[in-house]
């Protein structure tokens, strides 16, 4: 069925297909040395402020997305303090499919930090302990312990902000619009169908679609978060 389903998209479902699931990569990519550096902030250190930080991380999904894209576009608007920064070195992104890259990163960006700090959360101290006695600085001890034995825990938190980003619809609507071939991602093609007459069936093909990715990010991110709790409890028992 799957494969019946893909073989019946139309140019225009694949061409968003495609977008989104270039933004949806792109995002993670870009978001990814961030969430690292602030996962492992919130994780391993205390600090004033750090209540503002954590209040500031969840924004994104709590505020409706609508008012993040347009906060978004405040900002990297032609006139917006960092979009006039942007052109002025020839970088526009408001309206571009790179724009659809930031503001899907910024709605997946919670869910990477707090999965990533949750594995932060889950190393052993005395490991990184033991490490410093030995001399190893901070940035070796997170190359050499940290990072390895969290490695789980950040790819489920990457599949997570991908399937958010590639979902994502309302922030993107709001800061690039919908703009064929450039910025009209598979969520916003459902939506144009469904106000198009007679797209009932670009509908079905596309949500199934979305259906498939999702649930296939949700099955890899569980798996890689909490492995097969069949094979614990087998051996645990």
């Amino acid at each position: 069925m799957r494969t019946h389903v893909v073989n019946a998209l139309a140019p225009d479902e694949w061409q968003a297909l495609a977008l989104s699931l270039r933004v949806g990569l792109l995002s993670v990519l870009g978001a990814l040395p961030f969430a690292l550096a602030l996962a492992w902030l919130l994780s391993r250190r205390r600090f004033p402020g750090r209540l503002l930080i954590e209040a500031l991380l969840f924004l994104p999904l709590i505020l409706p997305p609508v008012v993040t894209g347009y906060a978004l576009l405040a900002l990297f608007g032609t006139h917006g303090p960092l979009g006039e920064w942007l052109g002025s070195i020839g970088v526009v992104v408001a309206f571009r499919w790179t724009g659809a890259v930031i503001a899907a990163a910024v709605m997946g960006f919670p869910l990477l930090v707090l999965s990533i700090r949750v594995a932060f959360d889950n190393v052993d101290r005395r490991l990184e302990d033991a490490a410093e006695t030995l001399g190893a600085r901070a940035w070796r001890r997170f190359a050499t312990i940290t990072l390895p034995l969290s490695l789980r825990g950040i790819a489920a938190g990457c599949v997570l902000a991908f399937a958010r980003a590639f979902g994502e619809f309302g922030a993107t609507i709001s800061f690039v619009s919908n703009i064929p071939g450039e910025t009209r991602t598979l969520p916003i093609a459902i939506y144009e169908l469904l106000n198009t007459p007679g797209g009932m069936p670009g509908v079905h093909r596309l949500a199934l679609v979305s259906l498939i990715v999702a649930f296939a990010a949700a099955a890899t991110a569980a798996a890689m978060a909490g492995g097969a709790p069949w094979r614990r409890s087998a051996r645990d028992g």
